[in-house]
């Protein structure tokens, strides 16, 4: 099993943080059959072969996840596509 763990510094207000995550979390619903379900300030995701969360932080996002066999072989261009996500809806 691989691990994606990604810590992204942002400057967003909370609420129009947790906005940007929720629309992420919307399109990977959309697109990947993924769901998605909020325990405070933390999104929970999963489908099979992934299970994870991204945590909003004062400051920063904070990005785990667990890969499968089959999604462990793609682990650098799934953590590239987050780590482009990210800077592109929190910088």
């Amino acid at each position: 099993m691989s691990n994606i763990d990604i810590r992204h510094k942002h400057s967003l207000a909370p609420a129009q943080a947790r906005d940007a995550v929720q629309d992420v979390a919307d399109k990977l619903a959309e697109r990947f059959g993924v769901e998605c379900d909020w325990s405070g300030d933390t999104l929970n995701f999963s489908r099979s072969g992934v299970d994870g969360h991204i945590a909003l932080e004062p400051d920063q996002l904070h990005v785990t996840a667990k890969l499968g066999f089959l999604l462990g072989a793609m682990k650098g261009p799934i953590e590239a596509e987050i780590r482009r996500v990210l800077d592109e809806r929190f910088t």
